[in-house]
């Protein structure tokens, strides 16, 4: 049993070796990003002293099961800690991201053997992991992957095909890169349902554990990105026969699981990866904000309204409402969008550990429902807050002089990969929100109105308010698939997922201010205001997105592309 003590120590831990070991490279990392000599990857030092020391310090086991060397720490700690990492150096922390995330999925789909050849080493910071999904040729439309495997007996497959987006695809930080592969199987059902999942190694192992030779994985070349560029982006070759141990017959790969339920599996690391993006998108945005909230109080500008004399005192920039509108929001957002990511790694810790199998069965229902959300809603206003952190920082804030101006690029991202916002939406209202005939989204009505229900006097009124907007959104879910017309009811999906994020967000702010309740201190009263601004300010701009998906307008798909 972990105790209270146990935790903070983590925390602490958490806080200091991202101080020591990733904050301090994160501007060089960006200036000076991975290049490949066509014959190997080289980076900044930096990087692997801190993953190392990352490694050393058991963070990267802290989840993992004991019988792994794992901590078995609660999922909503290490997402936590975690955030420490990510605020400090993203493009560092996905190197962690990614391993941890790979090392989950096969310990929970993999066997023992390929726990033991694999996923020990990776507990152990020996090896790392990706996920190798996209296509050049395919992008984020899986169902048009063409990856081949073929077998040549028993769990052993040959793998030929080219993977696009690689994140840590090629490096030398690790012994060891363990690649998770979709491909298709020789006579395999088109479209998603005729993918598999392979563990592909940069090296094979040995029955022994040791490293031997190279197997037919090339690095085929480095995207060059915007922001985020710590974090070695590729197009990897699989089994073009320069490598290959066994002449041109393919990378060497290993079935996971069962034929043709590759993408059930690989859904496991993507949604942990989705939540893990959107903790990121937070801990990115937060520690934009934390920047602009110094800047403001230290950057003299201006004098308060109403004053007559320009030889009065200048005052710090954090005196003047606009200053502190962009601050508020900044903090609704990036506040708002930590309770979310949090609460999601309470649900994953409930879905495993709940007493009861209805409750582990309801906790994964409302993880489902809101996954999409805790993706994309932080991904999108928490890169909002990093815009206003240069904005507030005026013009230093767009030079290169002042890292606020990185954290946005770096944000900027977070849109985009593990499946963009516009899939998110998608995803929401065409999967999510109608499965099991619509049980996930009961559950988070349910959970909602409870929250509403035990709200204390001073906040009754705003919970009326979220109260109401819940009742609409449920209302324009109905609407939007009472004819069973899937074009018409998704035209809209991006508003849908923005309306039924806010709310969500709103509920977790309700959350917070049912647990501040009347505790006095600066901590209690920046949470008291920065709800009301939320409230006030943010969640009422979702009424007219409200009124529009109830129109079922089909502006988007009446129209002719020419028109553009």
């Amino acid at each position: 049993m972990h105790s209270q003590e146990t935790f903070n120590a983590v925390l602490t831990l958490a806080e200091k070796i991202a101080e020591e070991y990733f904050a301090p490279h994160n501007a060089k990392s960006d200036r000076e990003e991975p290049e490949f000599d066509g014959a190997r990857v080289h980076m900044i030092g930096e990087i692997s002293a801190a993953l190392q020391a990352f490694s050393n310090s058991g963070m990267l086991a802290g989840a993992m099961d004991e019988s792994l060397g794992g901590v078995q720490l609660p999922r909503v700690i290490q997402s936590a800690s975690f955030a420490w990492f990510q605020a400090a150096n993203i493009g560092t922390a996905n190197y962690a991201l990614l391993t941890m995330a790979n090392a989950n999925l096969l310990q929970k789909y993999g066997t023992e053997e390929q726990i033991q050849t694999f996923v020990r080493p990776m507990v152990e910071g020996r090896f790392f992991g990706t996920m190798c999904l996209s296509e050049p040729q395919a992008g984020s439309s899986l169902a048009d992957i063409s990856t081949r495997a073929e077998s040549v007996g028993t769990d052993e497959y040959r793998l030929r095909g080219s993977k696009m987006w690689i994140s840590g695809g090629e490096h030398d930080l690790s012994e060891n890169i363990i690649h998770l592969v979709l491909a298709r199987t020789p006579n395999s059902p088109l479209g998603v349902k005729g993918l598999s999942l392979f563990i592909v190694p940069k090296f094979l192992v040995n029955e022994d554990g040791s490293i031997g030779e190279h197997n037919d994985v090339v690095l085929s070349g480095i995207n060059h990105k915007m922001g985020n560029k710590g974090t070695i982006n590729t197009f990897l070759s699989f089994g073009d026969g320069r490598f290959s141990p066994f002449g041109n017959s393919g990378a060497v790969g290993y079935l996971v699981g069962e034929l043709n339920h590759g993408l059930e599996y690989m859904f496991h690391m993507m949604n942990e990866a989705r939540i893990g993006v959107g903790t990121g998108a937070v801990a990115l945005g937060y520690t934009g904000y934390l920047h602009a909230l110094d800047y403001s109080r230290s950057r003299l500008q201006g004098r308060r309204v109403g004053s007559k004399s320009v030889e009065s005192q200048q005052v710090p920039i954090v005196n003047h409402s606009d200053v502190r509108r962009m601050l508020l929001a900044s903090k609704s957002y990036v506040e708002g969008g930590l309770a979310l990511e949090l609460y999601c790694a309470r649900l994953i810790d409930e879905s495993e550990t709940a007493g009861n199998e209805d409750d582990r069965t309801n906790a994964l229902l409302l993880l489902d429902v809101l996954t999409p959300i805790a993706k994309s809603w932080p991904s999108q206003w928490c890169l909002a807050a990093n815009d206003l952190a240069i904005q507030i920082h005026g013009g230093y804030g767009y030079s290169c002089e002042f890292p606020v101006e990185q954290f946005y690029r770096d944000n900027r991202l977070n849109m985009i990969h593990e499946g963009t916002n516009g899939i998110q939406a998608l995803d929401l209202l065409g999967r999510k929100v109608r499965m099991n005939d619509g049980a996930g989204l009961k559950m988070l009505e349910s959970e909602i109105r409870k929250t509403i229900a035990k709200s204390l006097e001073p906040d009754v009124q705003i919970a009326r308010q979220l109260e109401n907007l819940l009742q609409q959104a449920i209302r324009v879910t109905r609407k939007l698939w009472e004819d069973g017309n899937e074009q018409r009811a998704l035209a809209n999906a991006n508003l849908y997922l923005d309306v039924l994020g806010h709310i969500t967000i709103a509920w977790m702010w309700l959350e917070q201010l049912i647990a501040v309740g009347d505790k006095s201190g600066v901590f209690y009263d920046g949470k008291r205001i920065a709800a009301r601004f939320f409230f006030s300010f943010e969640l009422p701009l979702i009424q007219p997105k409200i009124d529009l998906l109830l129109t079922m307008d089909t502006l988007l798909v009446d129209m002719d592309e020419s028109w553009l």
